[in-house]
C-alpha cells in the first residue's frame, strides 16, 4: 500500500487529481512558463478591467460601430450604433487615465486627468471641427458643461441625498470652481453681446472678423487663466483640494493595482483610437440624421452627444456620491465643467484659428443665456457647502426644461457650420 501524506494524498498523485485547488493555489497568471503566464495575466487584467464599470457592457456595440460605418450602413444605425460605443469607450478611457495617474504622483496625475478627463468630448470636436461643422462643435461644448453641472451634479445630490439627509462639502473649493465658471460665462456673454451691438448698427461687414479677433484674444486668456488654476490646485493650493483625501489614503492604493503603468498607457492609446474611429463615423452621419429624424444640429451637439461624452463620469460621480464622498462628487461634476469652459473650448477656438475653420466664442443669444442662468443656479446651490435630495431636483429639473427648450429651439441654415 503507497504512503499517504497528510492531506490522505499519494506522493504520487498527479495533480489532476486536485485541478481546482491546484489552480487556486498556483494560478496561471503566476505560472513560471511564459507561455502560460502572460496569455493568463492579458485575460485576467481585460476581465478586472471590464467588470470596473457596468457601462462597459455596452462594449458589443464598437465592432459593430465601426463595422456599420465602414460598410455604409443606414445613417441613423450608424449614428446610433456609435453613439453606443462611445459610451463604453470613454468608461475605459477613464478608468485607465485614473489607473495611470496614481503611480504618476499628484501633480502630473492631475495634469494627466486634466488631459484625458474629457478626451471624448475633446476627439468628437476636433472631428467635427475639421469638417467645419462649427455648430456642432460649440453646442457640444455648452452641453457637456451643462450637463456637468447639472445633470451629473443633480444626479449626485439626488443619489446622496436619498442615502444621506445632508451631506456636506469644501465650500472653498466650490466657491473657487463656481468662480471660474461664471469668468467663462463672462467670455461667452461678451461676445454675443458685442455681435449684437454691431448687428443693430448696421455694421455687418466687419463683425464677422472682430468677433474672430475677439474670441482668439479671449481664448488665450482662459487658456492662461486654466493654467493658473492647474498650478493653484495642483502646487500652491494642493492643500486646500487634498483636505477630502486625508481619511481615504488606505483604500486607493489597493484599487488601483489593476493596470501597470505600462498596461493603463497602452489601454489609453487604444481606447483613443477606437473613440477617434468612432467618433468620425458618428460626426459623419449626423447630416442624414438631421434629415430624416427632424431633430436639430444644436440639439444632437448640446443634449446627445454630451450624454455620450460623459457616461462615465456620470456613473463615477453618482457613485462617489452614494459612499457620503461629496468632495469628489463635486470635482468631477464641476471639475469637468470647468475644464470644458477653460481648458477644451479655447484650445478648438485656437485649433481652429490654425487650420483656418472660423471657430468662435460667438454662442447664440438664447444659448450664452442658458449658459449664465445654469452657472447662477449651481453657484447658489453649492455656495452652503451643504446639498439634498431637493437641491438635486431642482438641477435635474432645470436641466430637463433646458433640453425641452433646445428640443423645440430651430436650427438656422442661415448660420455658419449648417
Amino acid at each position: 500500500m503507497r504512503p499517504e501524506n497528510g492531506n490522505g494524498a499519494s506522493e504520487h498523485t498527479s495533480l489532476l487529481a486536485h485541478p481546482i485547488q491546484y489552480m487556486h493555489e498556483h494560478p496561471y497568471y503566476k505560472d513560471e512558463r511564459a507561455y502560460v503566464r502572460w496569455p493568463a495575466y492579458t485575460a485576467r487584467i481585460a476581465y478586472l478591467t471590464l467588470k470596473s464599470n457596468y457601462v462597459n457592457v455596452l462594449l458589443v456595440f464598437v465592432p459593430l460601430g465601426i463595422v456599420a460605418g465602414a460598410m455604409g450602413w443606414n445613417p441613423t444605425a450608424v449614428f446610433l450604433l456609435n453613439f453606443f460605443a462611445i459610451m463604453p469607450l470613454a468608461s475605459l478611457l477613464s478608468f485607465a487615465t485614473e489607473e495611470l495617474s496614481v503611480k504618476l504622483g499628484q501633480t502630473l496625475g492631475g495634469l494627466l486627468n486634466a488631459t484625458f478627463g474629457n478626451a471624448v468630448e475633446l476627439i468628437v470636436s476636433i472631428v467635427a471641427l475639421r469638417d467645419g461643422q462649427i455648430r456642432i462643435v460649440q453646442s457640444s461644448m455648452l452641453g457637456s458643461i451643462l450637463s456637468n453641472m447639472l445633470l451629473v451634479l443633480g444626479c449626485c445630490f439626488l443619489a446622496g441625498g436619498s442615502r444621506h439627509p445632508e451631506q456636506h462639502f469644501n465650500s472653498l473649493v466650490a466657491s473657487t470652481m463656481s468662480s471660474l465658471m461664471a469668468v467663462a460665462s463672462a467670455s461667452l456673454i461678451i461676445p454675443a453681446t458685442l455681435y449684437n451691438v454691431m448687428a443693430a448698427n448696421g455694421d455687418n461687414v466687419d463683425k464677422e472678423d472682430n468677433i474672430l479677433i475677439l474670441s482668439h484674444g479671449t481664448a488665450i486668456i482662459m487658456l492662461i487663466l486654466y493654467v493658473l488654476y492647474l498650478f493653484f490646485q495642483l502646487k500652491t493650493h494642493s492643500y486646500i483640494f487634498d483636505e477630502e483625501d486625508q481619511g481615504d489614503g488606505e483604500e486607493e492604493p489597493e484599487e488601483a493595482q489593476i493596470l501597470s503603468p505600462w498596461a493603463a498607457g497602452v489601454a489609453l492609446v487604444v481606447v483613443t483610437v477606437l473613440v477617434a474611429v468612432c467618433a468620425e463615423y458618428l460626426v459623419d452621419s449626423i447630416d442624414a440624421i438631421v434629415q430624416t429624424a427632424h431633430i436639430s444640429k444644436t440639439f444632437i451637439g448640446l443634449i446627445l452627444l454630451p450624454i455620450v461624452g460623459n457616461a462615465a463620469e456620470h456613473v463615477t460621480a453618482v457613485v462617489v456620491s452614494l459612499k457620503n464622498k461629496m468632495d469628489l462628487a463635486i470635482g468631477v461634476a464641476i471639475g469637468s465643467s470647468l475644464q470644458i469652459a477653460l481648458g477644451v473650448t479655447p484650445f478648438l477656438v485656437i485649433l481652429g484659428w490654425i487650420i483656418g475653420q472660423p471657430m468662435t466664442l460667438h454662442f447664440e443669444t438664447f444659448e450664452t443665456v442658458v449658459f449664465f442662468l445654469s452657472v447662477l443656479v449651481v453657484n447658489y446651490l453649492i455656495q452652503d457647502g451643504k446639498s439634498n435630495y431637493l437641491e438635486g431636483a431642482m438641477l435635474v429639473g432645470t436641466y430637463v426644461i433646458i433640453a425641452l427648450a433646445f428640443y423645440v429651439y430651430p436650427d438656422q441654415p442661415g448660420k455658419k457650420g449648417f
